[in-house]
């Protein structure tokens, strides 16, 4: 919607440094919103610095992440921490996913190194759950966080070319195509992230709508 790309002065502002995560977390907040609400902004938008993400859970990181944007920037900030939970791995990669393999952001290490760890799981054992958890930060101390989950399997090749992180090996319950080989339109419908955002969108609107 255009209203996210408008002129006018953000309100809000995504804690995230991941274009693919803001490109998604934009298709899935855009049509949520009514016309006219306030512009959302980047991280990249503004000179800070990323927070240590020390926190032992989904929430704690994502509340890190979107406090210190607050504090930083002075508007509202929105953050995402998520991750995916392992069955036979008591939930590993988890908070951890992202840097699995040792360098944070590097999909394919992560998505490598993930198969390997898991070779000899027969197909039965392999439950996953993708997990997320959504934070709003505002100026004046509230604080909002929701969490969404999708279960699924992992599968032991990667499979499709969209998506990112480990959606080539993640099988969404009910389906039989990775997260990677939807469209960002059944993706979003389904996903973690989705199910998390669409359940802070009350409290995102109130913020755009400068209520």
């Amino acid at each position: 919607m255009s209203s996210v790309h408008s002129a006018n002065a953000p309100r809000l502002v995504f804690a995230t440094g991941n274009a693919h995560k803001v490109a998604e977390l934009e298709a899935i907040i855009a049509p949520l919103l009514p016309e006219g609400a306030g512009r959302i902004a980047r991280m990249s938008d503004f000179d800070v610095t990323e927070p240590v993400e020390d926190g032992a859970t989904f929430a704690e990181n994502s509340l890190i992440k979107a406090r210190s944007l607050c504090a930083a920037t002075g508007i509202a900030a929105l953050a995402d921490d998520s991750g995916l939970c392992v069955d036979i791995m008591g939930g590993a990669p988890g908070i951890f996913s992202a840097r699995w393999s040792g360098a944070h952001g590097n999909d394919r290490a992560n998505l490598e190194l993930l198969l390997a760890q898991l070779s000899d799981v027969p197909l039965h054992l392999r439950g996953a759950a993708f997990v997320s958890a959504a934070a709003l930060v505002l100026p004046d101390g509230r604080e909002f966080v929701e969490l969404g989950r999708v279960d699924g399997h992992l599968t032991t090749a990667p499979q499709g070319e969209r998506g990112f992180g480990y959606d080539p090996i993640f099988v969404p319950s009910g389906m039989d195509r990775t997260a990677a080989q939807l469209t960002a339109e059944e993706k979003n419908a389904i996903s973690h992230r989705g199910i998390a955002f669409r359940a802070l969108a009350p409290r995102i609107i109130e913020v755009l709508a400068g209520s």
